[in-house]
């Protein structure tokens, strides 16, 4: 197996659901999935404000942590091959730059290289109600081979706490990369 298919990029944005992005980290890192990590701005606010945790705290859970600012990253180069993205959560203006090309951040010209690469990109977008405006740049994304996977609870599963709920979304996104974890309880499996 390659480097690349064993390197993943994590970004963690504005919106609400912060923990998302830090699950995920941390079961990659059970994985064996060395993980690159950009937060936006309004990101490492939305950090401290849902979680008890520091950024220090989050950023340690990431093989490699690029501030947002820094646009000459490796992570910012067809270049760097990796197995991927994952937006966690994926603010409505991430969502924006990345459907339509207008990147400001190290975050979203991230993802968008790894749409140009042909890359699979998960985009946890975490925004509701939705306007047409939202829609379009959902339905441009997802055009662009982003998937589009609003973090929304199964109950088939009959989570018993919030953290089966994101462990099981968690675990789907990972399935999209096709890594196994025990965090997914399946439909029709014992």
């Amino acid at each position: 197996m390659s480097l690349s298919s064993r390197r993943m990029v994590v970004g963690i944005s504005g919106a609400s659901g912060a923990v998302y992005g830090i699950r995920l980290l941390e079961a990659l890192r059970k994985v064996d999935v060395e993980t690159h990590l950009v937060i936006t701005r309004s990101g490492k606010r939305t950090i401290y404000h849902e979680t008890n945790l520091k950024l220090e705290d989050v950023r340690t859970l990431a093989d490699v942590y690029y501030p947002s600012e820094d646009i000459g990253a490796a992570i910012s180069s067809g270049s760097f091959r990796t197995m991927g993205m994952v937006v966690a959560p994926c603010s409505i203006r991430s969502l924006s730059e990345i459907a339509y090309g207008n990147t400001t951040s190290l975050l979203t010209r991230a993802c968008d290289v790894a749409l140009k690469e042909r890359r699979k990109v998960v985009l946890m977008l975490r925004e509701t109600p939705l306007r047409m405006t939202h829609l379009k740049a959902m339905q441009a994304a997802a055009e662009d081979g982003a998937l589009i996977m609003p973090p929304v609870p199964a109950f088939y599963t009959r989570p018993e706490s919030l953290d089966d709920v994101i462990d099981h979304t968690v675990g789907r996104v990972l399935d999209y990369f096709d890594i196994e974890t025990d965090m997914v309880r399946r439909w029709g499996e014992e």
